[in-house]
């Protein structure tokens, strides 16, 4: 990667861009200056189409503007973060920015400012790279090493939202009166221009609130997971087809074949992708993907693609890397699927969330009792001691959306101890896991994991599965898989 920029020149508009200490290029002369404020054709774009959700990004607004009457509200979506030296991770905005908006870009700030009737939003945003200073090629973030942004003119056409320069915002917000809520975390910089307008406890009602918006799908989030759904299923389709090559290799191998549909068809993976062969497959998060995948064995994929408009699936499958289930890797497998069945099943308008995870672990439980695992113990003694979590581990799902754990900030009496209602998303993903090392079980359970996840829709009726392309029952999982792999 190129890393030469020099110093650029001072002017009353831009601070010197600090010169990297082993830069090549001393300086720029007066003539190079002359030159490159020149000679560039005008590249503004006019006449700009909304983007799809501009209206349900406006709704979403409204409904916050109502819940906050008379206060301003700042929104930001962050800042670059340095990953090494002068290299940053990939930028992504945060949830609550994007999804009032459904800008992405970097440095941006959402502010609803108080009205006697509501709210007047303005997104304030960084402008076009200045030409005439030398920003756009000497700035390390400047347009011709980063790329074009588009114009404040631009950005209001597209976001439907008025956009001013978000230079100028610190200074505006230091002199603001009146009431302020901020959501935190994000902007350093906004967050010292509000330091005594704002209080911890506020600011957290805000973004508590937001969370809790986000419990109930518009049908522009349905379609996006659902595409989300539809795109990781083809990532698992990849992964089948290449089992042979990772075996050669390692959960590499299907670690980097899922990303590369996550980036063809999505922006990113939503979340690490968990590619746990073996024994890995009983760590509920094995993110390091560096084990061997061997016939005979399974592999535990848990992934998930982000859209474009960043909304992640969360799917997990458990598959025989030889294509065929042992007997007792299918007895362990079967167990799981018939808790998601029951799981899935209580998923319904007017059921109480924790109600599905209820279900699933309460069919965990008996198996667990029917192999004798838990001694004499009857299933409901095992339940009120919680005996099965040895195996079971985790809860049996989560609220879904931009964020993988999605609405993590609503109060325990609107998620977990809520109760669904129709647009609600969630996953259903019970488990059974017997670690390796566990004496407490027959030797031949030890080492397996098996996981199930889908991410389920609740319904006017009933509930939709949005990831049902992937097979879930074991004879259609092996048939699946003879069929990719030809």
């Amino acid at each position: 990667m190129s890393e030469e920029f020099p110093e650029t020149p001072e002017t009353e508009e831009t601070e010197p861009v600090k010169q990297r200490k082993n830069g090549l290029y001393p300086g720029v002369s007066d003539e190079l200056a002359a030159s490159m404020q020149s000679g560039w054709a005008d590249t503004e774009l006019n006449g700009l189409e909304p983007i799809a959700q501009a209206g349900h990004t406006a709704d979403r607004r409204a409904a916050l503007s109502a819940r906050f009457p008379g206060e301003r509200l700042v929104i930001p979506a962050g800042r670059l973060k340095t990953r090494s030296n002068d290299t940053e991770y990939a930028f992504r905005a945060s949830t609550e920015y994007a999804y009032l908006t459904g800008d992405q870009t970097q440095d941006g700030v959402l502010v609803l400012e108080p009205t006697d009737d509501g709210h007047e939003a303005t997104v304030y945003l960084l402008p076009r790279s200045n030409r005439e200073n030398g920003e756009f090629w000497l700035d390390g973030q400047g347009e011709l090493w980063v790329g074009r942004r588009h114009s404040l003119t631009e950005a209001e056409q597209l976001l439907g939202i008025p956009a001013k320069d978000v230079r100028e915002l610190p200074a505006a917000l230091a002199e603001a009166t009146g009431p302020v809520r901020n959501v935190r975390g994000h902007d350093a910089g906004i967050e010292a221009a509000l330091t005594d307008k704002v209080t911890a406890e506020r600011d957290e009602e805000l973004r508590v609130c937001l969370s809790e918006a986000r419990l109930v799908k518009d049908a522009f989030e349905v379609a996006e997971l659902t595409k989300a759904c539809d795109i990781t299923a083809r990532g698992f389709e990849d992964v089948v087809k290449v089992l042979d090559k990772a075996e050669a290799t390692s959960e590499r191998y299907i670690e980097g074949t899922f990303f590369l549909r996550a980036r063809i068809e999505g922006n990113d993976i939503g979340y690490g992708s968990i590619c746990a062969a073996g024994p890995h497959a009983t760590t509920l998060h094995w993110v390091r993907n560096d084990g061997a995948v061997r016939a005979g064995e399974l592999l535990l994929l848990d992934a998930g693609v982000e859209t474009n408009d960043l909304y992640t699936a969360d799917v997990t499958r458990t598959l025989p890397i030889s294509g065929t289930f042992t007997p007792l890797q299918r007895k362990i497998y079967d167990a799981v699927y018939e808790a998601q069945e029951a799981g899935i099943a209580a998923v319904k308008p007017g059921a109480g969330f924790r109600d599905f995870h209820d279900a699933a672990q309460r069919v965990l439980t008996e198996k667990l009792v029917e192999w004798g695992l838990l001694g004499d113990l009857s299933v409901e003694k095992v339940l009120e001691l919680g005996l099965q979590r040895r195996w079971t581990l985790h809860g049996t799902g989560h609220m879904l959306g931009m964020d993988v754990h999605d609405c993590a900030a609503a109060r325990t009496e609107a998620y977990v101890n809520g109760t669904l209602a129709p647009g609600v998303c969630l996953t259903v993903e019970p488990g059974l896991y017997f670690q390796a090392d566990d004496l407490t079980v027959p030797e031949e359970y030890r080492g397996i994991g098996v996981r199930i996840e889908d991410d389920i829709l609740v319904t006017e009726d009933g509930n939709r599965n949005l990831s049902d392309k992937l097979p879930r029952q074991a004879d259609e999982v092996e048939a699946w898989m003879a069929r990719l792999k030809g």
